[in-house]
């Protein structure tokens, strides 16, 4: 049996015009809700590297994203239980972040991703720099 050449995937999908129909509730739009977006993979991802974090630690590995986005994908995540924020007590304040048990689940998952980005980046173009110099 032959295996599917990029070519054969993109054909087959030029074909197939069917509209896609998703489901409002379903389990795979709601954890989309939680951590889709341009950032939450990539936050998730160097967190669970570096766990904790420090918000410029954050900031340094995430080249491309303003100190308002990050604050506010943190809080989301916050809010959703998947990141957990500690706050000293120290001067100049100390603020660090880590996975909750919650987003510790998601790890298997994140890795899967990384795996599947480095077999399969060819077919999208050179692969860029994730967080702290790593590619997929």
């Amino acid at each position: 049996m032959e295996k599917d050449t990029n070519d054969d995937i993109q054909a087959d999908m030029q074909r197939d015009k069917s509209p896609l129909v998703v489901e409002n509730n379903c389990t795979m739009t709601k954890a989309l809700k939680v951590i889709g977006g341009k950032w939450k993979l990539l936050l998730l991802n160097a967190i669970r590297k570096g766990c904790p974090l420090r918000f410029g630690e954050l900031r340094n590995k995430m080249h491309d994203i303003t100190h308002a986005t990050l604050t506010l994908q943190l809080r989301e995540l916050e809010r959703d239980g998947i990141i957990e924020r500690k706050v000293y007590a120290e001067t100049p304040p100390r603020v660090e972040y880590k996975l909750t048990p919650i987003g510790i689940k998601l790890v298997p998952a994140i890795e899967a991703l990384c795996d599947w980005g480095e077999e399969y980046y060819s077919l999208f173009g050179e692969p860029k720099s994730c967080t702290n110099g790593e590619q997929f």
